[in-house]
């Protein structure tokens, strides 16, 4: 029989903690774990265990550049929690990576694979590199030597990999040739997210935007706002934001405003969404559009609309501009897009937030059925994956916001509340090794 110790004694804190760092990714997540596992009463040896990560790899990624000369970048790996199953996540490349960041992407996959009830738990990893400035050979080398050095974790039931922010299909056929060559035979469910000929699953590419345009439709729903000319801003135009968009607006939604890293282009009476996907694909920034308006990224994020779809970085929804979001629901295709602090102030405005680990989930939903397919050798036409996933989104969109209206709390801790008991389930019933 589980102990349930009362909220005051549930959880003790580490000192370090006392003073939250907005920014740092993994305390700012780690916040609203605390709260959430608050509220569940967990108990304080399983917090303990559940706030660390259980293991946390640092390595040196030498490479040879195309000029001849060798240089040397530092790898990321953590694996969070592997109770429910295989660590999932994504490795991205991109100079701002740290292993605070990394941690908290890692512990974000354990709580996501959890609310959408597939039996993964959480990874991440990264590279410290700037990939605009590397030839394709030097990115190669480079994914091959960090596949080589992370090679003892990867495997299809300890840690599958997938793409990140910087990575994409071809650099998971690197991961999966390289982990293949060292086996000495095909390993197709070492990572997902592959070119289909390799055992890519059908609809893998548009099932985070896919994902994100389900849960959003079900918050207007539950809301009782039309889904029919509800006004939508994308910030981030990769390729969670331009397939969220494309199929927001296939669903009847009005996308004003959409956003890269080189600005924001604006039209109050709705953007054409294909032309505008058509423009970066001969253009590769937003900054040449001629058909809209161009806003700052800060300004897009504060027009008035009706939902606001934050799907590139972290931290981009702050204590200092959340006073000034005019949407009414904001659902977050990106990882870890709102701060703590921001959260309160969403919660006094009445915004209604649909967490990152609920609504980013579509994409590691279907990365599980790429892993089905590839471990039983037989793939599925994409109307099933697609039918699969809305079930999946849907029914775990209702789980949360059950768990949440139960409690009288907001989306985002209701589905942190779901994960960690989930979780913490698991590891009740395995007990603990020692």
């Amino acid at each position: 029989m589980t102990t349930v110790t009362p909220p005051s004694q549930a959880i003790i804190r580490p000192e370090k903690d006392t003073f939250l760092e907005e920014e740092n990714p993994f305390e700012s997540m780690m916040s609203r774990f605390d709260y959430a596992a608050q509220r569940l009463s967990l108990d304080p040896g399983l917090y303990k265990v559940l706030r660390s990560p259980e293991k946390q790899i640092i390595v040196s990624v030498p490479f040879l550049r195309d000029s001849g000369e060798v240089d040397v970048y530092t790898g990321y790996r953590v694996l969070y929690n592997t109770s429910r199953g295989p660590a999932k996540g994504g490795i991205r490349f991109d100079l701002n990576v740290t292993l605070d960041e990394v941690k908290a992407l890692a512990a974000w996959m354990t709580w996501k694979c959890a609310v959408v009830n597939i039996p993964f738990g959480g990874s991440k990893g990264g590279v410290v590199c700037d990939p605009a400035s590397l030839s394709n050979a030097e990115l190669e080398r480079i994914t091959r030597r960090y596949t080589s050095a992370i090679i003892e974790t990867l495997g299809p039931d300890s840690d599958v990999p997938a793409p990140d922010v910087n990575t994409n299909e071809r650099m998971m056929a690197w991961i999966m040739d390289t982990y293949s060559m060292h086996k000495r035979h095909t390993v197709t469910a070492v990572v997902t997210g592959k070119p289909v000929e390799m055992g890519g699953s059908l609809g893998r590419r548009e099932a985070t935007g896919r994902g994100c345009m389900i849960v959003t439709r079900e918050a207007l729903r539950r809301l009782r706002m039309p889904v029919e000319g509800t006004r939508v801003v994308v910030q981030g135009f990769g390729n969670v934001g331009s397939i969220g968009a494309q199929l927001m607006e296939e669903q009847g939604m009005s996308v004003v405003a959409v956003s890269d890293k080189s600005g924001a282009v604006y039209n109050p009476k709705g953007l054409r969404i294909r032309e505008v996907i058509q423009h970066v694909r001969q253009h590769r920034f937003l900054s040449e559009y001629k058909e809209a308006e161009h806003l700052t990224n800060e300004q897009m994020l504060t027009l008035d609309c009706d939902v606001l779809v934050p799907a590139a970085m972290e931290n981009v929804i702050t204590s200092h501009n959340a006073g000034q979001i005019k949407a009414r629901i904001i659902c977050e295709g990106a990882n870890g897009p709102t701060t703590a602090g921001a959260d309160k102030i969403l919660d006094q405005n009445g915004v209604f937030v649909i967490p990152d680990i609920l609504a980013n989930a579509g994409g590691v939903t279907v990365s599980y059925f790429e892993w089905v397919q590839d471990r039983g050798g037989y793939f599925w036409d994409e109307d099933t994956v697609n039918q699969r996933l809305e079930r999946i989104m849907v029914q775990s969109f209702e789980e949360v916001a059950g768990m949440a209206g139960r409690h009288g709390i907001n989306l985002r801790i209701g589905a942190y509340m779901q994960a960690i008991e989930r979780v913490a389930a698991v590891h009740r019933l395995r007990g603990m090794y020692a």
